[in-house]
């Protein structure tokens, strides 16, 4: 049978400065924006959307820009983690470029006895990883700033902090077609597919403070289901197992249903099958700010109301 859940979508969180999440994402990290649209709750926010060449589900990082938003705080109950995948021989490169544009990082770290990373932080102090590996054979942005040969592919996994992890890791195994793969100490990692981009380690923290919500912190995580037929027979899964899932709602680039895991983490799940090449060329995308249909008639009060944010290319480029 066919995994209902084929790996995650996108992650999507909360920054305090627009121009600076740009330029941390797309300039430092060298991701491409693949979407420049607004928060469709919230249309004087902007909904910034990174992701790798093509805007593939399973590359997208996604941010709600609350200028002058107040920080918030990591803690249990959150995605406090997100890693991003590169190349197995390319650590030196990216302590490097951290160093030149001074971010701080750890030293090399190994997780599960062969996995080695960094962290860092993003300005707003969201937690960031880079996992070199040799497992993911996904291309990175072919040309961006940063060589081919170093770049960025898409997501490695996240990171849950939660009080215990039995009750979230039997709504991944039982309602969400993920497997436990390897278990550490405290730290558990489950995929659907075992692939590089589709792992979710949870890691269980019950002295650590409940995170509160804020710039730096993650709104929520979205998991990918093929086509809106599945994802209504994931809704009703969930529902059968005495989750509230909301109904679903038009997202322009994926249709989405949201619900609360036993830990407190929002989670979504996006169909894959619309795209981000939906109103705008594969290779235009991210260029033009792009507003849902209903949207247009304020297009001009709406784009007032916005700060103009530009990527200096050359600034980023080694």
């Amino acid at each position: 049978m066919e995994n209902k859940i084929t790996g995650l979508h996108h992650v999507t969180a909360l920054a305090s400065d627009a121009q600076k999440n740009l330029d941390f994402y797309a300039g430092i990290l060298g991701l491409r924006m693949v979407k420049k649209t607004i928060n469709f709750d919230a249309p004087d926010v902007y909904h910034l959307y990174y992701g790798n060449e093509t805007g593939e589900p399973g590359t997208i990082m996604t941010f709600f820009p609350y200028q002058g938003l107040h920080r918030g705080r990591k803690g249990k109950g959150q995605l406090t983690t997100t890693a991003f995948s590169i190349p197995i021989n390319s650590l030196d490169y990216w302590l490097q470029r951290l160093k030149k544009f001074g971010i701080e990082h750890t030293q090399p770290q190994e997780r599960f006895d062969k996995e080695i990373f960094i962290y860092f932080e993003d300005n707003d102090g969201l937690g960031v990883e880079l996992v070199a590996n040799e497992i993911d054979t996904r291309a990175g942005f072919s040309y961006g700033q940063i060589p081919l040969e170093h770049a960025v592919k898409g997501f490695f996994g996240v990171v849950l902090s939660e009080e215990g992890y039995e009750r979230t890791a039997g709504l991944l195994t039982e309602k969400m077609d993920h497997q436990l793969i390897v278990e550490k100490g405290n730290l558990f990692r489950f995929s659907p597919t075992g692939k590089a981009g589709d792992f979710v380690d949870i890691v269980c923290e019950p002295d650590t403070m409940r995170g509160l919500g804020g710039s730096g912190t993650v709104h929520h995580l979205a998991f990918a289901t093929p086509n809106d037929q599945v994802q209504l027979e994931v809704r009703e899964k969930l529902l059968s197992g005495g989750f509230q899932v909301t109904p679903v709602l038009d997202r322009q680039y994926f249709h989405s249903i949201y619900f609360r895991e036993p830990g407190g983490v929002l989670f979504e799940v996006a169909t894959n099958d619309i795209g981000f090449a939906i109103d705008e060329s594969p290779t235009h995308l991210g260029e033009a700010l792009k507003l849902p249909q209903w949207e247009e008639v304020n297009r001009a009060e709406i784009e007032r109301g916005l700060v103009e944010i530009n990527l200096e290319v050359d600034k980023f480029r080694d």
